[in-house]
């Protein structure tokens, strides 16, 4: 019985998700424009995807589009600062921003009726940012404020960035979004506007709108409002620098009083979603190792068999432009060291490679990714970040839209075959969070 009403669950959303039609556009000054048209509410996300992020830095100069990404809420020609989102506000909705190392995104939740306006705003800070030491002083050390709660306040954040900075020896992806604090505290509004009269742009940003509007109808607001914003021929294709050949693994501790449970962390590079059978395959991997505790290989053999475990994990992320990521970590029980731990987890993982893929454990997962997936697509938002993400790292919209037929591809002699590629501790860094061993005084 739950069989079929996990079915029937699933065909209802998916002939909902299927009702909203997807468009894509390109304006005359290269801004992309990708429509989801979905009237089940009167409510559009209007989001602008800039194809810049933090991997795309000066050097010495990290933190600096996370720092932008905040002073974008400053004024223009138009608008005080903060007017913004105060009219969005007094709209009736919302309104936020976001930078990873690919990309930066801004977006307004509205009554659709206030697409029009949102996109006139939207337009102006693209092109008229103004920016007085009075705005971008205070602005920095509110960033840096934010490093200090954020990451340096928190054990498992600052060593997050120390593996990622082993992991990656060149490409930036090893540079901390939020930046360096030493080169933070030297950014400035001059960096700031150089930085922004160089990549935001229209022919560097992608146009996501979804929910009750027309592609026709969107689309012309589109050329209204941003159309008439010429292209900057400044803007290249992104070049950064590649990892060499990673031929020896890394490996590393950080020790803090302020750990509460500590851990053995490994994280390897991996390829991303543009190689989409091997992202598809990955996903699968990280979905049977790790997911959830009923059908979690690790957790199953790591805490309920042998019961070193307090959790164990797997996750993959694949959707980055250069490189993804494939993380695997475990937390012991008390009593078990994290040396004892990282070999338990290796066992695992090694019987799991042995054996091969449970035929039952495979349809299960498979489906509860199926259903993850296609829940998602379910929410206005989410599908539209979906698009602005994929867009952004070089996806194509059927790329995007074609994900989960590549999962339903998948088959257990791919998801070995991905893991024995995958699982080179050459390619990867293991690391140990901890607390100090005190000594014992006689």
């Amino acid at each position: 019985m739950r069989c079929i009403l996990a079915a029937l669950t699933l065909t209802f959303v998916a002939s909902q998700t299927q009702a909203s039609s997807v468009s894509y556009d390109t304006l005359d000054n290269g801004m992309e424009v990708v429509v989801i048209e979905d009237r089940r509410a009167p409510v559009v996300v209007h989001m602008v995807w800039y194809r810049v992020g933090a991997a795309d830095e000066p050097v010495m100069k990290s933190g600096i589009a996370h720092f932008l990404e905040h002073l974008m809420f400053k004024g223009t020609d138009e608008l005080d600062p903060g007017e913004f989102s105060a009219v969005v506000e007094a709209n009736g909705g919302r309104d936020n921003a976001f930078t990873s190392w690919d990309y930066t995104g801004y977006f307004q939740r509205v009554a659709s009726d206030r697409l029009g306006l949102m996109m006139q705003m939207e337009a102006d800070r693209m092109t008229d940012l103004t920016l007085s030491e009075a705005e971008w002083r205070p602005e920095r050390d509110v960033i840096l404020n934010e490093r200090g709660q954020v990451v340096e306040s928190r054990p498992g954040r600052v060593f997050n960035e120390a593996m990622l900075a082993a992991l990656y020896k060149a490409h930036p992806y090893g540079t901390p979004i939020i930046g360096w604090r030493h080169e933070m505290e030297t950014l400035n509004g001059d960096d700031a506007k150089a930085f922004y009269g160089r990549h935001y742009a229209p022919n560097n940003a992608i146009l996501v709108v979804a929910g009750d509007v027309s592609a026709a109808e969107a689309t012309e607001l589109a050329r209204a409002h941003y159309g008439a914003i010429p292209a900057n021929p400044a803007v290249t294709e992104r070049v950064r620098p590649m990892e060499p050949p990673h031929t020896a693994e890394r490996r590393l501790t950080l020790e803090d009083a302020r750990v509460g449970t500590p851990y053995v962390s490994r994280m390897y590079l991996a390829p991303t979603r543009h190689d989409t059978e091997q992202a598809a395959a990955l996903q699968m991997l990280a979905a049977l190792l790790g997911g959830s505790a009923t059908t979690s290989v690790l957790e199953r053999k790591l805490n309920f068999e042998q019961g070193v475990a307090l959790s164990a994990w797997a996750n993959y992320s694949g959707m980055a432009r250069d490189y993804g990521m494939f993380n695997i970590g475990i937390a012991p029980v008390d009593g078990v060291s994290l040396d004892d731990a990282e070999a338990a987890l290796d066992s695992a993982i090694v019987e799991f490679l042995q054996e091969g893929v449970d035929q039952d454990q495979f349809a299960r997962v498979r489906h509860q990714i199926r259903a993850s997936e296609i829940y998602a697509l379910d929410n206005v938002q989410g599908r539209a970040r979906q698009f602005g993400v994929g867009l952004s790292i070089g996806l194509s919209v059927d790329e995007v839209e074609s994900w989960i037929d590549a999962l339903d591809a998948v088959t257990p002699e791919q998801v070995i075959d991905a893991a024995e590629l995958l699982l080179d501790k050459r390619n990867s860094v293991t690391g140990y969070l901890t607390r100090p061993e005190t000594e014992t005084l006689n």
